[in-house]
């Protein structure tokens, strides 16, 4: 019988663990903003929230390829409740805008605690999701602007999604997703 032994769960690996959580709560988040946008026939919308709801559960799973990758024990965690209704359309994108620069605050500090128990490996891989996150807050910045600016009118946030290409770059220096990115 082999036996496997495990690494310890540090306060890093204890971090990891919670954002996976944090994780796939944004992607359930951007799933339930993606609805309501679709709800509203504001297909371009949807879209844009569809893909950085797939996108979200893809850093999930990457967190938890890296903690199977460092033998770690990994739980999937449930996720809290997300917000389904809102009065206007500005209000998801600042929610949106908000959630990601929470997430950044996250792994800010993921980076702190790699470097204060001298895990070089997990301050390395860390690094992408801070890049990572000036490329979300900025874009998420970007769709907040263009909503401001339409003051209301739909179908120039619509038209702004159709033609331009907000948050849709594809990074192959992504560490592996387990299971595959979708």
């Amino acid at each position: 019988m082999v036996s496997m032994k495990r690494n310890p769960r540090s306060k890093f690996y204890e971090l990891l663990q919670a954002q996976i959580r944090n994780e796939f709560h944004a992607s359930q988040q951007y799933v339930a903003v993606a609805v309501w946008y679709d709800g509203k026939d504001l297909p371009q919308l949807a879209k844009h929230f569809y893909r950085q709801a797939l996108e979200e559960r893809n850093h999930a799973m990457a967190l938890v390829q890296y903690l199977l990758d460092t033998d770690h024990h990994v739980e999937i965690p449930d996720v809290p409740a997300v917000r389904n209704d809102f009065a206007d359309i500005r209000e998801p994108v600042a929610l949106a805008l908000a959630q990601e620069q929470e997430v950044e605050a996250d792994f800010v500090q993921l980076a702190k605690v790699a470097r204060d128990e001298d895990d070089f490996t997990g301050a390395e891989f860390v690094q992408w999701f801070l890049k990572e996150q000036v490329e979300e807050i900025s874009s998420m910045k970007r769709l907040l602007n263009v909503v401001d600016m339409a003051k209301g009118n739909v179908f120039d946030v619509e038209q702004f999604l159709f033609r331009e290409s907000v948050g849709e770059e594809d990074d192959s220096s992504m560490p592996p997703v387990a299971g595959g990115k979708l």
